[in-house]
């Protein structure tokens, strides 16, 4: 018992000193904690998800070449006009806009591009900015976990395969997360006093702090389009591969009786495939990737899921006996307890991939149904909580009204009603969705 609650002590330490050192320290500390439960505690090093980070590398890869190609520039331009065209709409556009590109792209951070032009748009009409920036950037954290290209849905696939296929995880999280998040806006639209009537507001806004910019000019370059229909492509060549090799189409319809790439395979072939024809169609300087913001942020979240879900991995593997006994018997006759537990395990893990490789495994082997792991999926979505999460604090450093902000007992942020019940409905609508489902 003693040399257990060690452990803990150790892992939850080296959370807490990646969490202060920030970025990509999460990963570096993760390793440290590895190396700690395996020198004092001769505690087995569990399993390195390199199959997550192949994919995270690949999409990644293929998003950065379409950033310097000018898709990025042209997809802002696109939700720069829509926001501005219904800008009243602002709390409930934003966080649609920012639901759908990371969708499509399956990371999160494609938010950073968007959240200059929310907070402008919003100042301009008189809108409290935390409003449409908190459930933005919601938005983009959940929306990984309906992603057809993201790490965490990949990993979630194989963990349920064959009894839950990649599409029906899909056709249960697309539509649950989003409706979640467009409710939840609804609420946030009402979260915080008025703008006008803010003070720290009016403080900025006396010493000339707050600056109105107006609308933004992109440069779109010729092959900015071109790129954008690549990478589209991409994507639906990977979903409808990932669909045609699934058990379940396979016995009906047999597709491709032997499929030459698994699930996996596929995505990475595809994105790095995606990826020269950008290079070559769009004329992309090559060397000009590297230097990327989706690139650096990209191979920054590998370290962390290295680091991260490393750790994870190792502490459960080493107590699974234990927390069968423990947690067996709650998880069976109450199954959301699953989702509280995600949601608390990503606060600390950093990542929803991450999340889903170190905790799947254990609570499906505990008994708990796939329905209850669809269903809670989004749980892993909990970055928000601690205000650390580069997105987060993009988004307050954004914001020169002062309204998006951090509050002196740390917890007390702008982003933690609208996260928290945005994945509560996302988890509620699950359980209800998914079993018509699955």
């Amino acid at each position: 018992m003693l040399m257990s609650i060690v452990e803990l002590a150790i892992v939850l330490l080296a959370i807490f000193l990646g969490a202060r050192l920030g970025g990509i320290g999460i990963g570096f500390a993760g390793g440290l904690g590895v190396l700690a439960l395996a020198i004092f505690c001769q505690v087995k090093p569990g399993n390195i998800p390199f199959d997550v980070i192949q994919i995270i590398m690949a999409v990644i890869a293929a998003i950065a070449a379409m950033q310097v190609a000018g898709g990025m520039d042209y997809l802002v331009s696109l939700a720069e006009k829509l926001l501005r065209k219904k800008p009243k709409y602002i709390t409930f556009l934003a966080p649609m806009v920012t639901y759908f590109m990371t969708l499509l792209a399956g990371t999160g951070h494609t938010a950073f591009s968007t959240m200059p032009v929310i907070a402008e748009v919003a100042k301009e009409q008189g809108i409290r900015p935390s409003r449409p920036l908190s459930i933005a950037v919601v938005a983009s954290q959940i929306a990984i976990t309906a992603s057809p290209i993201s790490a965490a849905v990949v990993a979630l696939a194989k963990i349920l395969s064959p009894s839950v296929s990649y599409l029906q995880i899909l056709a249960v999280c697309i539509p649950t997360t989003f409706v979640a998040v467009m409710l939840t806006a609804i609420v946030t639209n009402f979260l915080g006093k008025e703008l006008k009537d803010d003070p720290i507001y009016q403080e900025r806004l006396a010493k000339g702090e707050v600056v109105l910019r107006g609308a933004g000019v992109f440069d779109i370059k010729p092959g900015a389009k071109l790129s954008v229909g690549l990478f589209l492509t991409g994507i639906i060549c990977v979903m409808l591969y990932a669909t045609a090799i699934s058990e379940t189409v396979t016995q009906n319809f047999n597709l491709i009786p032997n499929p030459p790439l698994s699930r996996d395979e596929a995505i990475i072939v595809f994105m790095l495939t995606i990826a020269t024809l950008i290079c070559v169609c769009c004329k992309v300087d090559t060397s000009k990737i590297l230097s990327a913001s989706t690139f650096k942020s990209g191979m920054s979240a590998c370290v962390c899921v290295m680091g991260v879900a490393w750790l994870g991995d190792t502490f459960v593997k080493a107590h699974l006996d234990d927390i069968k006994d423990t947690a067996g018997m709650l998880l069976s006759d109450f199954p959301w307890m699953l989702a509280v537990v995600l949601f608390f395990a990503a606060t600390l893990l950093y990542s929803q991939a991450a999340t889903t490789k170190a905790l799947m495994p254990a609570a499906l082997a505990l008994g708990v149904s796939p329905l209850a792991a669809v269903a809670s999926f989004a749980a892993v979505s909990a970055l928000f909580v601690l205000p650390t999460y580069p997105t987060l604090l993009a988004a307050v450093e954004m914001d020169d009204t002062g309204s998006t902000r951090i509050g002196k007992y740390v917890f007390n942020h702008s982003f933690l009603i609208p996260g928290t019940l945005a994945i509560a409905l996302s988890v509620l609508f699950g359980f209800l969705f998914g079993s018509l489902i699955i």
